[in-house]
């Protein structure tokens, strides 16, 4: 039986990236939800190296007087996941929400999972419901979290939501966690002991476009799949051996045929074999670009280079660290 855990804290970490048209309304309401907290909160929000007037207007809001707002400010663009992470460098509460700045998921829904989070949970996830995306989105998304789901084998139903809440505890195992591509909610689950799922309402984009083009859906699956198993590498030497005994079978048979029916069906037989030859290339080739993708990511794991590099944080004037 869960029990109930005191929460005197709530952190919400928003990435934003090029959302200038957004961020005032994003601003206004994130901070009207949280006002309805009965503990203390603070809102970070990272920006991953927007090339708008997005980092101004967060140094702005973060520099007035009585603001809960906190910018983080980093140097370029790194991706989502490794802004959120930057953001919970400096996060402060007990409890972590993350949530995205394109106000497709509403943030006054940031105090149901504080109450739900404050049952007893580490994790609490969210399903996005009636969703507003486009088909292409929707498809690729299905596809994402059934791949997960297999890999993992932890049944949660949507694992692209960002908006979700983390306990301080799952949070800090998280930055103890070195890999340069990090999957946050995959990697918050595996050091999560009760997790729960709620469903969420989902809003049309109403600024700006989706950041996610179908190349970077493709580079996420990628990181998705060498970052979770290494499943892949054991399919392909059992795909490779199957390829291996069907073209030693269909030499013999070719021998045979060539043997019974004379030289003239072997000269028919051309054409099969560069099928056969084709078919061995495009295996190897295959292989080698999976095997390219482990190694690419010890390469870079052998760097130790930092997920990010934070150029400025700004917070309100009453903090001790007001510009760093």
């Amino acid at each position: 039986m869960l029990t109930e855990q005191a929460i005197n804290k709530v952190s919400v970490v928003i990435p934003v990236f090029n959302e200038q048209e957004s961020l005032p309304e994003l601003l206004r309401r994130t901070t009207a939800a949280c006002a309805l907290l009965p503990m203390d909160y603070e809102i970070l929000l990272v920006d991953d190296g927007s090339s708008d007037n997005s980092a101004e207007m967060l140094a702005s809001a973060a520099g007035q007087e009585g603001s809960h707002i906190v910018a983080v400010l980093l140097n370029r663009n790194y991706g989502q996941h490794s802004a959120i992470m930057a953001g919970f460098s400096h996060v402060s509460g007990d409890l972590i929400i993350t949530l995205d700045a394109d106000l497709q998921n509403p943030p006054e829904e940031i105090p149901r999972l504080v109450s739900v989070a404050a049952e007893g949970y580490d994790v609490v996830g969210t399903v996005r419901q009636k969703r507003q995306d486009s088909w292409f989105r929707k498809c690729a998304s299905r596809l994402i979290n059934n791949l997960i789901q297999r890999t993992t084998g932890k049944a949660m139903g949507d694992y692209g939501c960002m908006l979700r809440a983390y306990r301080r505890h799952i949070v800090e195992a998280m930055l103890h966690c070195h890999e340069r591509s990090t999957f946050i909610p995959i990697l918050a689950n595996t050091f999560a002991r009760r997790a729960i799922e709620i469903p969420v309402e989902h809003a049309e984009r109403e600024f700006g476009d989706s950041k996610y083009s179908f190349m970077k859906l493709i580079n996420l699956m990628y990181d998705l799949v060498t970052c979770l198993t290494t499943t892949p590498l054991r399919m392909l030497s059992v795909f490779g051996s199957i390829i291996a005994f069907s073209g030693f079978a269909i030499a013999l048979l070719l021998i045979a045929l060539r043997l019974f029916l004379g030289p003239q069906w072997a000269a028919q037989g051309v054409f099969m074999l560069f099928a056969l030859l084709f078919m061995f290339i495009g295996a190897q080739f295959v292989a080698m670009g999976l095997l390219g993708e482990y190694i690419g990511r010890i390469y870079h794991d052998v760097r130790a280079r930092p997920r990010y590099f934070i150029q400025r944080v700004v917070k309100r004037p009453s903090s001790a660290q007001d510009d760093q």
